[in-house]
């Protein structure tokens, strides 16, 4: 039940927090904090947990170590929907993310918000409890809510904490993830509709549903639904116009989990689903995304530059960054794998430092144009310390944990396409400009308008030394966070490579529903694996 109270618990904690606002305008942040605490404790005991070992014998992959938890149990199986939440090492790392962002994003609205405080956190919990789940579900029906359940309270938090054009941003950003997830919701039917044709079984379970056989072209379309929905969460050019203004007008805490959280769920969506359930489909769009991500580096990194307002100057920089991301999955080997989960946590923690840092500025001095600043290193040096430390973490320096992520996803994208690593490499450059632009205009110069502003207090130095930890421990030793990815990316690439072994040898069975009901009762057997049933291992040693 671990993983049911890693999800109820911010949800509890967000409907208490509500109430409580009546008593005292205090308690919804220590009751939130306290919650998100608990969480991460919880998590802290399953990163020293070890996985579910099944036995070698007549396992796919051979005493292979796959969930860390698991719960499973059927909800309305009539519609063959069930409770199915588990985790792997790479659901922890996401979830380990999402707690730890949501403790920084309390913190530093600590003296931001101050308006129906205690709704405000209800939010900001509902958000964070949908995240969870997504990282969790191993339903697509369960997924599916979760995914939606991000939405609303989202939209809460930017419509009635943000800034001058709040509402625009809230709806832009409203349409284009509903629009999306509908199109999402579409695809899931798609899938399950045909897998119950293929072996008369109705399920959402994603480990039954992976090795669906179907048609070239229905798996193509499916595989759509499900890419562009991730693919505007991400978000991936030309899907991305709502990401500027979602960024920009939300409060601080709106946008660390923007940024920091909501574009992984895209990413995750990616690596667990799309690729894992439409393999054929998802190389034969490689080349096309490999086009998509490059685009994205050096859109997102271009448009950062001519930018004069610093908080979307650094939401420009979420395209730029996760673009990296899009094309270390799309290359699908180890290397780069490997490199887009680095870049995910350490994008997380990095970008949502920078607007925790742009939210505090803005409440010293109330604006966000960087043609009124300039000279504040000298009346903030804290502040000026760690804005430098965290605009060299953009940009990759070596020794910290984004240089890590960048450089193998250039690593192992290089082994696949070496055009589309070779002109990503140049969004390096444009990222020291960017980055380096930013400390020029804001902290050094003239000080025009003669600022005098306090300078990060303990709590704020607390957040950012933290964050700052984990940025330098992630760039020195990075294996702990190999050691838990890796085994869960190495099950989802083998999953890929059963399934290509499979579905030739099951298409001229001529027996489709006989055959791929091997799917569906070895996952019956063996769904704690995560890889795909229903292909003995002679077949894949004999590849």
């Amino acid at each position: 039940m671990i993983l049911i109270w890693l999800i109820i618990i911010p949800f509890l904690g967000g409907i208490i927090a509500w109430y409580s606002d009546r008593l005292n305008t205090a308690l919804p942040r220590w009751i939130s904090l306290i919650a998100l605490t608990f969480d991460f404790a919880l998590l802290l005991a399953l990163w020293f947990k070890p996985g579910i070992v099944l036995p070698p014998a007549g396992n796919l992959v051979q005493g292979s170590t796959m969930w860390l938890a698991e719960l499973d149990r059927s909800w309305v199986p009539q519609l063959g929907i069930s409770l199915h939440l588990a985790m792997d090492g790479l659901s922890l790392l996401l979830v380990l993310l999402t707690v730890f962002l949501g403790i920084t994003a309390v913190a530093s609205s600590w003296t931001e918000i101050q308006d129906r405080v205690g709704f405000f956190h209800l939010n900001l919990m509902w958000v964070l409890a949908g995240i969870i789940g997504v990282f969790l579900a191993m339903d697509l029906f369960i997924f599916y809510f979760f995914w939606e359940l991000m939405l609303i309270p989202m939209y809460f938090l930017i419509a009635l904490w943000g800034h001058e054009n709040r509402f625009y941003a809230a709806v832009k950003f409203f349409i284009f993830t509903q629009v999306s997830g509908l199109l999402l919701l579409i695809a899931i039917l798609g899938l399950y509709f045909i897998h119950a044709r293929n072996t008369g079984v109705y399920t959402f379970d994603y480990l039954q549903l992976l090795g669906t056989y179907m048609q070239p072209a229905t798996e193509f379309w499916l595989m759509l639904g499900f890419l562009i929905a991730f693919a505007v969460k991400l978000p991936v050019v030309p899907v991305h116009t709502w990401l500027p203004e979602a960024h920009t007008e939300a409060p601080t805490a709106g946008s660390v989990i923007l940024a920091g959280l909501l574009l992984k769920t895209g990413a995750y969506g990616l690596l667990r689903f799309t690729i894992p359930l439409f393999p054929r489909a998802a190389f034969e769009f490689a080349p096309i995304a490999f086009v998509l991500a490059v685009i994205g580096i050096l859109y997102g990194a271009v448009l950062a530059f001519a930018q004069t307002d610093l908080k979307r100057l650094v939401a420009y920089t979420s395209i730029s960054h996760m673009g990296f991301v899009l094309l270390g999955i799309f290359a699908w080997n180890e290397t780069a794998l490997q490199g887009a989960v680095m870049q995910i946590i350490c994008h997380g923690v990095a970008t949502g430092a920078l607007f925790i840092l742009v939210g505090a500025l803005q409440e010293r001095i109330h604006t966000r144009e960087m043609g009124r600043m300039g000279g504040l290193w000298a009346t903030a040096p804290r502040i000026g310390g760690v804005a430098l430390f965290f605009a060299l973490a953009s940009l990759g320096l070596p020794g910290l944990g984004n240089f890590i992520g960048e450089f193998l996803v250039l690593l192992g994208s290089f082994r696949v396409n070496i055009a589309a690593a070779s002109v990503a490499a140049v969004g390096l450059i444009a990222a020291t400009v960017y980055a380096l632009w930013i400390i020029q205009r804001v902290f050094h110069g003239p000080n025009t308008f003669n600022w005098r502003m306090p300078d990060f207090r303990g709590r704020e130095m607390i957040i950012m030394a933290a964050m700052i930890i984990v940025i330098v421990w992630l760039g020195l030793y990075p294996q702990p966070v190999f050691n838990k990815a890796g085994q869960a990316l190495g099950n989802l690439q083998r999953s890929v490579d059963i399934i290509e072994i499979a579905k030739p040898r099951l298409s001229r069975a001529g027996d489709t529903r006989r055959g791929l009901s091997l799917f569906t009762d070895e996952a019956k057997r063996s769904r704690r694996i995560g890889t795909v049933p229903g292909v003995p291992m002679e077949a894949v040693n004999g590849r």
